[in-house]
């Protein structure tokens, strides 16, 4: 079974990569901008370097999944923040052209990363099913390209009956190697990640918004498995217990819970983003304080998945991994000083939410 997936060596790429190596019938493509060294979790792939968002995109993709027994697409782009006309050129112009080319290619099977964000605004109290309203939370960009880019396969779905599309719909994705990467991704370099070395979080901001789901990235890769094993179809929402709220994060992390009102998180984030003091702009906590709590009994009854890493354990991993700057060698997730998100970066000119890190 040949399977080649887009935007390979990410977060979720390298963990769905540690995944299939261990299926011995499984022959593995890579697409990325720019390949890592081919060790570790990279090893035993073949790569190739296609820019997903680039005008021959289309051209050169068809090429490469030709033949391909499915194709996983996991290409996105979190960071630059400040340059919205990049993001959108990767994630909705660069999955366009990914679904252009399986289409084109003959290739039988798709598989898309979508994520909690392509919801409406949904229940803190309850768990919503694959069938809630997608349209996303439209002051974040990430949640509307996140929308445009599943109507695009609901059109595909219905001028291409015969091709069998699944979307993955995860909460927050944890591992211990994106420690570096989502510290410069949404902390940037006044994080004072070696505090969390010792496993606490002083203070917990407490709002009736704030409660998310998370799963590990390998738990993630698991589902990504099942789906390319089982003839299914449609959408799966995936992420593990418990919820995490301000009780929960202080009883696990120590913490003291104090009141924030939504609009003074909202207002911290515009402000600071735009003095380029971190990357993540007020979409992103509009994002967590409407995104709903979804219900994952379609993925245990259809693929019989089941997290084996709680939410809480997945981050307390991750939270050791930013202390200790956990990383791979791969691009995405890199130890680089000099990069955006970090004080080399800073102390270079390059501010957080600014430049290309993929």
């Amino acid at each position: 079974m040949r399977v080649v997936i887009v935007g390979a060596s990410g977060n979720v790429g390298t963990a769905l990569l540690r995944r299939l190596h261990a299926e011995p019938d499984l022959e593995i493509t890579g697409v990325v901008r720019r390949p890592p060294e081919p060790t570790g979790p990279y090893a035993n792939v073949t790569w190739h370097p296609i820019d997903v968002g680039a005008d021959d995109a289309t051209d050169r993709l068809a090429e490469v999944v030709r033949g391909a027994d499915a194709v996983v697409n996991l290409a996105w782009q979190i960071q630059p923040s400040h340059d919205q006309r990049r993001l959108y050129r990767t994630n909705v112009l660069g999955s366009r052209a990914v679904f252009r080319a399986a289409i084109r290619a003959g290739v039988p099977a798709l598989v898309h990363a979508s994520s909690v964000g392509v919801y409406a605004a949904g229940p803190k109290r309850a768990f919503v099913r694959e069938t809630w309203l997608r349209t996303g939370i439209p002051e974040s960009s990430y949640s509307r390209h996140k929308a445009l880019v599943e109507r695009m396969l609901d059109e595909i779905e219905s001028d291409h009956p015969t091709l069998r599309i699944v979307r993955l719909r995860p909460g927050l994705i944890f591992q211990r190697d994106a420690g570096t990467e989502i510290a410069r991704y949404f902390a940037g370099p006044l994080l004072p990640g070696s505090l969390l070395r010792f496993g606490r979080i002083p203070v917990v901001p407490r709002n009736p918004g704030l409660r998310m789901q998370a799963v590990h990235a390998d738990d993630v890769a698991d589902a990504y498995l099942r789906v390319l094993r089982a003839d299914v179809r449609g959408a799966f929402n995936i992420a593990a217990g418990p919820v995490l709220d301000a009780d929960v994060l202080g009883r696990a992390f120590h913490g003291v819970p104090v009141p924030v009102p939504g609009l003074l998180l909202e207002g911290a984030a515009a402000l600071t983003w735009q003095l380029r003091l971190q990357p993540v702009d007020r979409g992103w906590v509009r994002l967590a304080l409407k995104a709903p709590l979804m219900s994952c009994d379609r993925a245990a009854a259809d693929l019989g998945w089941r997290p084996e890493t709680d939410a809480v354990n997945a981050l307390r991993e991750l939270l050791a991994g930013i202390a200790g700057h956990a990383h791979t060698e791969s691009p995405p997730m890199a130890d680089d000083a000099r990069l955006p998100g970090r004080w080399g970066g800073l102390l270079r000119g390059r501010l957080p939410g600014t430049g290309n890190p993929y």
